[in-house]
């Protein structure tokens, strides 16, 4: 028999299977997978949320393995199975207490189909207790590389037909959808008040217009997206669609939230050196960020690099979001600076005003969706995964009326009008408060 060098190797790939369980997993469907020359001794291949009724199927073709030490190989080491994120716990317990220990024999996983008959590597499971499940395949001989292409079919029963969606993503297509009816209300409204406004109109306001444009489209797609994959089990092309537009939407937030930091086109037609330098910044990270994102989406966690790209996905994102901050301080203190040589103390209290409630919600945003939102789905019910999507695009929503509230095209902006009742009062604030001071 081969030499099973194993608990050490789980304990190590264990600690990195909890680390992913806390990180939505891609977009569950169909799938095909190349497995090439891989020895480890386990492999995360999907999360998928079932139902009552759920099914699993598992198959493998060109299957080959080779030995680095000559060891004969052993099939009963090697499978497929399914474990709850619940069960790891266990599984490192019995890992402690066992001789030789494989995965593959833990009381607390579901086999599906193990090597033993190299000639019908396929399996099938009825899910006859509804939960989360990884899809894992295990390989107990760790001098053993093995080469694959794996076909995987994860689904629930709704309705008398196959739903590819995990239980916790079926209302996603709708929800998608009236976002996308939210946002093309939006985009009419904005296009009315330009109009309106149209001799007050800056080049900002049209450069606000394409992100709602964008975002639109995004929202049409991704709902068009979980539709097919809810009923094929593949987006029939609506994915590339949705990472496109999805592209080019960062990159216009992003941008947006630049310039207004900046005030460009409303404070001033220029931009300083240091203010271009931090849109070449921005600009470039989006679209690495947006790279890592989609192969993080068409790889999925069976690839090796995969838990690497999501580390650089949220570096880049960390990144991004600390950026896009350098601006508005620069303006707040540029403005506050400004307030005590140039007499117009009541004009940049308005202006200080409006800059720090901007810091404010930018905050409050990015901590939303970036920290909050995360860190509810690791705990929540994967039942209600869909509830978190909509409180991220809600959150989204909310920044965007804020936005384009108070930087809308309009010829009683704070930035103009000024009363002169007002100007004794706002200098003296100025000089007193400190509540600008970043």
């Amino acid at each position: 028999m081969g030499n099973f060098n194993f608990p050490l190797n789980l304990h190590l790939l264990l600690y990195v299977l909890v680390i992913i369980s806390l990180i939505p997993a891609s977009v569950s469907e169909i799938q095909n997978t190349r497995i090439a020359d891989d020895s480890r001794p386990m492999i995360l291949f999907e999360r998928f949320g079932f139902s009552e009724n759920g099914n699993v199927a598992v198959s493998v073709k060109d299957f080959s393995w080779k030995s680095t030490h000559n060891a004969e190989l052993e099939p009963s080491t090697m499978g497929f199975f399914l474990v709850r994120d619940a069960s790891f716990p266990r599984i490192f317990n019995e890992s402690e207490y066992a001789d030789n220990f494989c995965v593959l024999w833990s009381r607390f996983v579901k086999i599906i189909f193990k090597f033993d008959n190299p000639s019908a590597l396929n399996g099938s499971m009825l899910i006859d207790e509804p939960d989360e499940y990884s899809l894992i395949f295990g390989n107990c001989q760790s001098e053993t590389q093995v080469t694959m292409d794996v076909h995987t079919e994860m689904y629930n029963i709704q309705d008398g037909n196959k739903n590819f969606l995990p239980a916790g993503q079926s209302p996603l297509p709708r929800l998608y959808f009236v976002f996308f009816l939210i946002y093309t209300i939006f985009l009419g409204v904005w296009v009315f008040i330009c109009f309106k406004e149209r001799s007050d109109i800056h080049k900002i306001h049209l450069i606000m217009g394409a992100l709602l444009i964008f975002k639109a489209l995004k929202m049409i797609c991704a709902s068009e997206d979980k539709m097919y994959v809810r009923k094929t089990g593949t987006p029939h092309g609506w994915d590339v669609a949705f990472y496109v537009f999805g592209f080019l939407k960062g990159i216009m937030l992003f941008t947006v939230i630049v310039l207004i930091g900046t005030g460009w086109s409303f404070l001033k037609p220029y931009l300083q050196e240091r203010e271009k330098k931090v849109l070449m910044f921005v600009i470039p990270l989006q679209v690495m960020e947006n790279i890592a994102s989609v192969i993080i989406a068409e790889t999925g966690p069976a690839t090796k690099d995969w838990l690497t790209w999501n580390q650089i996905f949220l570096l880049l994102d960390v990144a991004c979001c600390c950026a896009v901050f350098l601006p508005i301080i620069w303006s707040i203190r540029g403005l506050r600076e400004a307030s005590k040589t140039d007499g117009k103390a009541a004009r940049n209290l308005e202006k200080l005003t409006l800059f720090k409630h901007f810091y404010i919600v930018l905050v409050g945003y990015l901590y939303f969706t970036r920290i909050v939102v995360p860190a509810v789905l690791a705990i929540i019910s994967y039942r209600f995964e869909w509830v978190m999507t909509a409180a991220d695009e809600g959150a989204s929503l909310v920044f965007y009326l804020f936005i384009f509230r108070n930087f809308h095209p309009t010829r009683k902006n704070p930035y103009l009008v000024i009363h002169d009742e007002d100007k004794v009062a706002a200098a003296h604030m100025l000089e007193e408060d400190d509540s600008f001071e970043l």
